[in-house]
């Protein structure tokens, strides 16, 4: 199994948190992770991506070449990775976005991540976290308890409940599919 996760948005939305969180489940889980990111100038508001490799295997090289799988919460960071996606590549968009051209070929999962994270769980913060859920259950990285574990891990002492409503909120739109 080999994962080439790549998350993006904007600075502040969280995904280099949730790049993080994944990588600590794949650890938790027995396998090996490499974690990177980038961002631009701009610490809030600024385009961002952060992306894991996961593998059974010695990962020899840390940095996603091809994505198996895009996260995109906003439109500018979907129009700007979108491209060097592959037809296999699994696509995630905040239902929220457009798709961007070109990716017709590709299997789009378009889900309400910004407005769960806002109307469900009541934190728009959260959507990083809601994110993460989905992507698990899309991807079947690891079971939820070593999921809650990772997040648990990586998230302010006193947020438990409701990143927890978040990830659960985020399996059940990962479900759905």
């Amino acid at each position: 199994m080999k994962e080439e996760i790549r998350l993006t948005g904007s600075g502040g939305q969280g995904v280099i948190l949730a790049s993080v969180i994944l990588a600590e489940a794949a650890v938790l889980n027995g396998q090996n992770a490499a974690q990177s990111q980038a961002y631009g100038p701009e610490a809030r508001g600024g385009a961002c991506k952060a992306e894991v490799v996961i593998s059974d295997e010695t990962i020899r090289f840390g940095k996603v070449i091809t994505p198996s799988f895009l996260l995109a919460l906003n439109q500018k960071a979907a129009d700007q990775y979108a491209a060097g996606v592959s037809p296999e590549t699994i696509i995630m968009l905040d239902d929220s976005l457009t798709t961007p051209a070109g990716l017709e070929n590709n299997r789009v999962i378009r889900l309400p991540i910004i407005e769960t994270a806002k109307e469900k769980v009541g934190r728009l913060v959260t959507a990083n976290i809601v994110a993460v859920g989905a992507i698990n259950n899309v991807l079947k990285i690891c079971d939820n308890e070593t999921l809650f574990e990772a997040v648990k891990m990586h998230i302010p002492r006193g947020t438990e409940e409701i990143n927890l409503k978040a990830l659960s909120e985020g399996e059940k739109l990962g479900g759905q599919l």
